[in-house]
């Protein structure tokens, strides 16, 4: 995200709002681990600085691509840029209409040619497997009565009156609404993304200008995992549905307050549960790419594990080169390899 500040600290204003949209483009593909290349952070810059418009960067985007196709299926370098394009495009457009419609409308300009089912509706049922619940799944809605439960809520929203609550209670309300919104995972990839710019449309739309939107730039998992937790309960292990880390999260974007957004506040791990040696070097790699200054001390504390243990995980880590230390154990920070 440093690639950008510089535009932010010189102070124009038509460079300094670019800066901004391109920064919480590229920042929402960090809620499924994407990572955008440089060419679309040099061809971004090029935008902010006025040298192309928001179409020559696509064009390029996609010309790029077609000249030096991916090789793999798991490299999604390419869905990052494209993504990040299309979600700068859309954030700077004033443009915005409250329906399912316009839901839907997002999702397939944001992923069209890279998913065949861009803005359809998913005809089949789908679990996924999260760190923040330690490997468990939010159930999901159905696939038979997806459009229905989309419509509903889409109508209750419609009928709820804001007038007369409070700050507090508007974002409270808010935070109820997008919960269920992305509930629902009426598509079968790219809903959080998908929630997050309907989010800050739909937050323009009631008022709020001044959205501090660097927030989904700079804690987008963060984003993701609130929206989990506020959707998942295990009542046998005392696990219950909580909607306080997104209101934290809608606090600090629309009040500016300063509430502490930590991933590994939020992370679910039982005293009942005993994971596989592998799983516990996943969950403590996915600590370190969110917070790449956390301790030891601390990763031991969110997983409920001895100091030892932690720093035999950190050490197998470093040596399969997933991991490597930069600067001191005390001042320093950890950087992530890229395979």
């Amino acid at each position: 995200m440093e690639n950008f500040d510089e535009y932010l600290r010189q102070g124009e204003p038509n460079k300094a709002e670019k800066a901004k949209v391109w920064k919480t483009a590229i920042g929402l593909q960090q809620v499924d681990g994407l990572k955008p290349s440089e060419y679309l952070i040099e061809t971004a810059k090029q935008n902010i600085e006025g040298d192309i418009t928001i179409n020559e960067v696509k064009k390029r985007i996609d010309s790029y691509y077609q000249q030096h196709p991916t090789k793999t299926d798991e490299d999604r370098t390419e869905e990052a840029d494209k993504v990040s394009a299309r979600i700068a495009e859309m954030l700077s457009e004033q443009t915005f209409t409250f329906s399912p419609a316009e839901y839907l409308s997002i999702h397939r300009r944001l992923f069209q040619g890279i998913y065949k089912f861009a803005g359809k509706i998913r005809d089949y049922n789908i679990t996924k497997k999260e760190w923040v619940l330690n490997g468990e799944t939010v159930l999901y809605a159905s696939a038979d009565s997806l459009k229905a439960t989309l419509e509903y809520d889409f109508e209750q929203e419609k009928k709820f009156s804001y007038k007369g609550l409070s700050e507090q209670e508007i974002i409270e309300h808010i935070a109820h609404f997008i919960s269920y919104l992305w509930q629902i995972h009426i598509f079968g990839e790219g809903n959080t993304r998908t929630t997050a710019l309907f989010l800050i449309k739909y937050l323009r739309k009631l008022g709020f200008k001044n959205v501090n939107n660097e927030l989904f730039a700079n804690n987008s998992w963060y984003f993701r995992n609130a929206l989990v937790r506020a959707n998942y309960e295990d009542l046998s292990k005392s696990i219950y549905k909580t909607e306080k880390f997104l209101i934290r999260f809608l606090s600090n974007l629309l009040l500016k307050e300063n509430y502490s957004l930590k991933n590994r506040e939020m992370h679910i791990l039982t005293d009942t549960v005993k994971p596989h040696n592998d799983t516990v070097n996943d969950t403590v790699f996915s600590l370190i790419k969110q917070d790449n200054k956390i301790t030891a001390t601390e990763i031991g504390e969110c997983l409920k594990m001895s100091l030892s243990t932690v720093r035999r995980k950190i050490k197998e880590l470093r040596d399969n080169r997933k991991i490597e230390r930069i600067g001191s154990d005390k001042t320093g920070h950890w950087k992530v390899i890229e395979k």
